[in-house]
């Protein structure tokens, strides 16, 4: 639907986003504004992940038993330190 030059993907967002009001889904600027915080939240949150290499979180049922980043472990350095182990 485009409606008065309005793409669907931001009829989509109003949907995702908005507040019910009566037979309406409004989403204010105001509201848009809280979003954009939380999204430069997020994006902060997944940038220092993606400085980890990733991350992971080993669980059993509902109790997290570790956590690591993902390149705490690499195979090249086990594999240079493991020739000179051996030579």
């Amino acid at each position: 639907m485009s409606q008065r030059g309005i793409k669907s993907r931001l009829v989509d967002l109003v949907s995702q986003f908005g507040v019910d009001h009566d037979d309406k889904v409004i989403l204010t600027r105001k509201n848009v504004e809280a979003l954009l915080g939380a999204v430069e939240g997020l994006k902060r949150q997944l940038l220092e992940v993606h400085s980890k290499g990733g991350l992971a979180v080993v669980e059993q049922g509902d109790y997290q038993i570790t956590t690591y980043s993902l390149n705490s472990y690499s195979r090249k350095k086990l594999r240079v330190g493991g020739d000179h182990a051996l030579g």
